[in-house]
């Protein structure tokens, strides 16, 4: 298999090598359980989904705006403010940050700026473009040009190289097996770097003097090599380390912060031999290959045909993965959510096993951020499915272990008593993209401590218009203009006179992409007689009231107003009763 875009009979590969139906999310469904099941008794009602939604505890009140940032439970996020950004007309596999500059790798043709239509103002781009991280804007002094799609991009420590991977063999009309070393101003070919990568490059680590590459290549050069090698920074030379990755495609690599060792991730079965480490997931020494032990892998467990881990990254501190499960092939794995993991143990630090595919994680100083298809969250306090599947594609928790996950109840795998993190209140909106027929919105995450970049195949962010890029920032630079998201009915007063000079006003409370926390201002007649605070999230919008004291057979018309610690307001109809 050389590309994640070849059809697989009725499956096509992610990025990852991750196998999807076409035209649908992937998704899996237990032995024994139809999909009913699996969302709730066979048969139920959409008003008892809307009732489990209405009344599930919230989680902790973490957004960008918390009331404890100090918390470990309610860290600070980004907004989710969706900035303006270069847009692309494809797919975007993964990113790479040099200071100001963020390079974006995938399969697409053109450029265009934030807000213009698709097919308008468009620049041509193939493949591989930069942008400012700041801005948004297209870096047009960067030019350079893939003949394939690019799948891995990662920078050298000092930022004078770029390194890209995928299933190329030409860049800038240059031949180019599968890598290549960019000027990283320019774009322009290093020349003298030229390793001869058998198959496609699907992830990259480099050092001052050493690039480690991972993927689904056999051979460098005429040299044999199963998935994982190590050439010369200087001259691509190929370096005697040779770890043998077994049995399925190295997807991610990442280091550790020494750089005594890298832990290497995919669908393959068995690392050096073995498969444990090395069942998609296993440390390796830096220096001569051989395996690490990895208490990570004796947990998470994903592997196979129809499993694996989907990416790697590192914040310095710990390290983190994300999986992925098609069960309903018979895929032999147990994790659809991400991990993080300690440096100094290569053991477990927590899990979040949200249902829903992932397929890249990045943590800044304050949170980690996820690119997935999530629809269910309730083992960690978070959101439960719905009937349809809703899908919450961008979200993020805690770097602190919180808690502990539940029972599962849905069929899937269960990590019960596990340390967890806590799910914050950071729910942009991405759509359903077209770009690849797999149904996703995001693919890849990364960022610095203060803007989160994401890219994909969606086209609209927040309901609107953004194909494909999109950067997220703190509030200190963010236009923080989020609000209180729901208009429909139930946030109006429902209005009744149970006595005498009494007129009762119940409402639904709303909810905020980016703040827990909620107030809520009566108007009666223009003029506010209650305030009111509520915690709340779009699963958990519990009914308010207040009950008012008028003159008894007065009329009154009533509004509620509700708003977010930046100002920003939704207002409800206003609607009249009489009094008894």
């Amino acid at each position: 298999m050389k590309s994640p875009q070849r059809n697989w009979g009725l499956l096509r590969l992610g990025p990852q090598g991750v196998p999807l139906r076409i035209g649908h999310p992937p998704r899996r469904a237990p032995s024994g359980l139809g999909t009913a099941a699996r969302i709730s008794a066979a048969g139920a009602s959409a008003a008892l989904v809307a009732a489990v939604l209405l009344t599930i505890a919230p989680g902790a009140g973490a957004d960008s705006a918390p009331a404890d940032p100090g918390n470990p439970a309610t860290p600070v996020t980004v907004t989710a403010d969706a900035l303006p950004t270069v847009q692309i007309d494809g797919v975007v596999w993964q990113q790479a940050i040099i200071g100001d500059t963020v390079y974006a790798v995938g399969k697409f043709n053109t450029a265009r700026p934030a807000g213009a239509a698709a097919g308008s103002q468009t620049t041509s781009r193939k493949n591989i473009l930069a942008f400012s991280l700041s801005t948004g804007k297209l870096i047009t002094t960067f030019n350079a040009s893939l003949n394939a799609q690019g799948l891995a991009v990662a920078a050298s420590p000092d930022g004078s190289r770029l390194y890209v991977g995928g299933d190329f063999t030409s860049v800038n009309g240059t031949a180019a097996s599968r890598v290549v070393a960019l000027n990283p101003q320019t774009g322009a070919v290093v020349p003298g770097w030229a390793p001869k990568l058998s198959a496609t490059v699907r992830a990259i680590v480099a050092t001052s003097d050493t690039v480690y590459l991972g993927g689904m290549f056999g051979a460098v050069g005429s040299t044999s090599r199963s998935k994982l090698a190590a050439v010369r920074a200087s001259n691509g030379g190929l370096l005697a380390w040779r770890p043998n990755a077994a049995g399925g495609r190295v997807n991610a690599l990442v280091m550790a912060p020494d750089r005594s060792k890298l832990v290497a991730g995919g669908a393959f079965t068995t690392l050096n031999g073995k498969n444990r480490p090395g069942f998609g997931l296993g440390a390796v020494d830096a220096v001569n290959g051989t395996s690490l032990a990895t208490p990570v892998n004796d947990v998470v467990r994903n592997a196979g045909s129809n499993a694996a881990i989907t990416s790697l990254s590192s914040d310095g501190v710990n390290w983190y993965g994300t999986a992925y499960i098609f069960g309903s092939r018979g895929g032999t794995g147990n994790l659809e959510g991400s991990f993080s993991a300690n440096w100094s143990s290569l053991g477990i630090k927590w899990i979040e096993d949200c249902h829903g595919d992932s397929y890249s994680v990045f943590a800044n100083n304050t949170a980690v951020y996820k690119a997935s298809h999530a629809h269910y969250c309730l083992n960690l306090k978070g959101f439960p499915e719905t009937k349809p599947k809703s899908w919450h594609r961008a979200l993020a928790y805690s770097k602190a272990a919180t808690g502990t996950l539940t029972r599962d109840t849905q069929g899937f795998p269960s990590f019960t008593g596990r340390p967890a993190p806590s799910l914050l209140t950071w729910f942009p909106e991405m759509d359903t993209g077209t770009a690849t027929g797999q149904s996703q919105g995001p693919w890849t995450v990364t960022g610095t401590d203060s803007y989160v970049v994401m890219g994909g195949e969606f086209k609209k962010v927040n309901l609107k218009g953004q194909q494909g890029l999109v950067r997220f920032a703190v509030r200190s630079i963010a236009p923080n203009k989020e609000g209180p998201v729901s208009s429909s009915s139930p946030i109006n007063p429902a209005l009744t006179s149970p006595s005498a000079g009494k007129i009762r006003v119940r409402w639904q409370s709303n909810w905020d992409r980016d703040n827990t926390n909620l107030t809520y201002k009566v108007y009666r007649d223009g003029v506010a007689v209650n305030t009111q605070s509520k915690s709340t999230t779009f699963w958990n919008r519990p009914t308010m009231e207040f009950t008012d004291t008028v003159k008894p057979g007065s009329t009154h018309r009533y509004r509620i107003v509700s708003s977010d610690s930046f100002g920003n307001t939704r207002a409800s109809a206003t609607l009249g009763l009489t009094a008894k």
